[in-house]
């Protein structure tokens, strides 16, 4: 395919696609975490500023349980994706189960403890959620992922018959058959 609309200085020559992202999982959970680890520093100053420590180590503990809990799925995803592609929704399903199921019985285990500050706690594990959310959803929407396998598509003017010697093996219809 030409490309007839580049600008006349351009090098002309065939386009070639670029492939899908490398290590979707990993790139998404590398810009959530950075994106808030951001939202929680802000936090902590927000509360240390207006609190005592008691709600830095809430915001603490609640946007690090958050972070435990969406970051493991990408984590799991990213090494499940990088030895057996077809399992990551599997992988990412038990993922799920396994941390509904681990968390509340470690959150039921350790009860409230008395310096927790349930609003700060609270808010902060609301804040990571949505902003972890978000900026997942926005790196997932420009990854690029493989649709189909372009080494299966014949090149452009192959034959269907690249085996042939190339010639039709079409019969003309003879008169009385």
């Amino acid at each position: 395919m030409k490309d007839k609309g580049a600008h006349p200085g351009a090098e002309r020559g065939l386009l070639t696609a670029s492939g899908p992202s490398a290590s979707p999982s990993w790139n998404i959970l590398k810009k959530c975490l950075l994106v808030d680890g951001i939202a929680v520093v802000a936090m902590v100053l927000a509360a240390f500023i207006l609190t005592d420590m008691h709600g830095v180590l809430s915001v603490l503990s609640g946007s690090l349980l958050v972070i435990a809990f969406f970051g493991l799925s990408l984590l799991v995803g990213h090494i499940v994706s990088r030895r057996m592609p077809s399992a990551v929704m599997g992988a990412f399903v038990l993922t799920y189960i396994v941390k509904v199921v681990g968390f509340a019985a470690v959150l039921l285990a350790l009860g409230i403890p008395d310096w927790l500050n349930k609003p700060w706690f609270a808010g902060a594990a609301v804040v990571c959620v949505l902003v972890w959310q978000a900026t997942e959803v926005v790196i997932f929407s420009k990854q690029r992922f493989l649709v189909f396998d372009e080494s299966a598509v014949p090149a452009p003017g192959a034959s269907a018959h690249d085996g042939d010697s190339g010639e039709s093996e079409a019969k003309e219809p003879t008169d009385g058959q």
